[in-house]
């Protein structure tokens, strides 16, 4: 009889439980129209070994198994050219207008020579890049279409640890799979990427989910699912999420202005431990530690020195060296503001007037951009660098690499990043200056090419293709 009454009480607890948790049925109904499949497709080259010069393929009888393996290694075609094959990813979207501009990671679409979204309806319609940035991971696409369902935007801000979250995407190409978990940790900064103060969530993420939305309950938009921390590439319980208030914003950059803007301090800080806190007459450890200002930098000229901690910016609390980037990112280049340092132990505020992060791992094209990327003739895209690029990077002048496709750029080992300083003993200004020196070297000469990859420069031997 006891454990009769005492399974009946863990039974109507179980069913209190069980109510008390949310019902995303009438979420997923209302918004999953808005969520969209991405598939890419990039061409590669199968990059197959060449015969010896000075050897023909030779011929074998019709009926030997040597005539296709030869031509399954050594045959490129009658014309020369390389093979290739179609490399295909997938990914999630979601619709933000109803003119068909759609919202996903950088990552998915990176490199893509076709983009194919897939609507709740099953229409299969190309995308178009507007834009990329890969700082975080935002890519802005268009469809052609319209009338579209529109994703509901809310804020991340108003967001608490454990409060439940759901994410719609398409993870191994299961269209509007829905999954849900908790808010796990806000402000969260990866290794890989300072300026994205992330949203760790406990939602199963998978391969396919990237791109797509995270919800709230009220079933607004309130992230962009983009990393998981994984060992073995599936879903761990740590998933990343993008606030969504920071996609909008570089969403909005893309399409206004071709690139994305982020403030810039000059200055590279570390965390305050509790020991360097008692050593600088802390109470307790907090803020960024400045330990060096780079030159001529928007902190060089508004006076923070190496040692201030710097605990505040723009009214907001900065609560260790992780939290500044994020903060000096999304305000407005060009503006005054306040910097608040600790320094001698005293609390004093600064004025600085921001300026524009050399961004050179952002990646934008499509209309109003004011850089235009080219590819030359020895097979590589580049844009110029602005002023504070060269500053930062103690040139003064160069190129940005931004794409190395196969060919003599590849083949010398040119990467993508490289600043190209020179080429055959001429200093490069510009990209369409670079142009027109690559265009006068004469076809099969090999020339020397100065690079800057990390700050050491070195010189890599380029020949120069015949035809353009």
């Amino acid at each position: 009889m006891v454990a009769l009454v005492a399974g009946l009480s863990l039974l109507c607890m179980q069913l209190v439980q069980a109510g008390n948790l949310p019902d995303f049925v009438e979420l997923v109904k209302k918004s999953s129209d808005a969520v969209v499949n991405i598939s890419t497709t990039q061409k590669i080259e199968t990059g197959m070994p060449q015969l010896p010069e000075g050897f023909e393929m030779p011929e074998f009888p019709e009926d030997s198994p040597f005539g296709e393996l030869f031509k399954y290694f050594f045959d490129h075609g009658e014309d020369g050219e390389p093979s290739y094959h179609d490399a295909k990813s997938l990914g999630s979207g979601f619709i933000i207008s109803k003119d068909g501009y759609v919202m996903t990671n950088y990552h998915v679409v990176k490199d893509a020579d076709e983009i194919i979204v897939r609507l709740s309806d099953r229409r299969e319609l190309k995308g178009e890049v507007i834009g990329v940035d890969q700082r975080s991971d935002v890519a802005l696409l268009k469809i052609e279409a319209t009338g579209l369902p529109v994703a509901r935007i809310g804020t991340s801000s108003e967001l608490q640890v454990g409060e439940w979250v759901l994410a719609i995407g398409s993870p191994f190409g299961f269209d509007h799979s829905a999954t849900a978990g908790i808010v796990s940790a806000k402000g969260r900064s990866l290794p890989s990427e300072n300026y994205v103060p992330f949203i760790q969530t406990d939602v199963a993420i998978n391969p396919g989910n990237s791109g797509g939305p995270l919800f709230n309950q009220e079933g607004e938009v309130v992230g962009v699912n983009s990393q998981i921390y994984s060992r073995t590439g599936g879903y761990m319980g740590l998933s990343f999420a993008i606030p969504v208030e920071v996609a909008m914003d570089v969403a909005d950059q893309l399409k206004t202005a071709g690139r994305v803007r982020r403030g810039w301090l000059g200055v590279l800080i570390q965390d305050v431990t509790l020991n360097l806190a008692e050593s600088f007459g802390m109470q307790h450890p907090h803020g960024a530690l400045v330990a060096k200002v780079l030159p001529d930098s928007p902190a060089k000229k508004a006076g923070i020195k190496v040692g201030d901690i710097i605990v505040g910016f723009n009214h907001k609390e900065v609560q260790d060296s992780a939290s500044l980037p994020p903060i000096v990112g999304s305000s407005k280049v060009g503006t005054q503001l306040p910097v608040k340092v600790m320094r001698n132990g005293r609390e004093q505020t600064l004025k600085v007037t921001l300026g524009e992060l050399p961004d050179d791992k952002s990646v934008a094209k499509g209309p109003g951009k004011p850089e235009v990327e080219q590819t030359n003739r020895i097979g590589f895209s580049a844009v110029d660098l602005s002023d504070e690029q060269k500053e930062a990077l103690e040139v003064e002048d160069g190129i940005l690499v931004t794409h190395v496709k196969k060919g003599p750029a590849s083949q010398a080992g040119i990467r993508k990043d490289d600043i190209i300083l020179s080429i055959d003993g001429k200093p490069v200004q510009s990209v369409e200056q670079f142009q027109k020196l690559v265009s006068d070297l004469p076809a099969e000469k090999s020339v020397a090419i100065l690079v800057q990859r990390e700050g050491s420069p070195t010189f890599l031997a380029v020949k120069i293709p015949a035809g353009d």
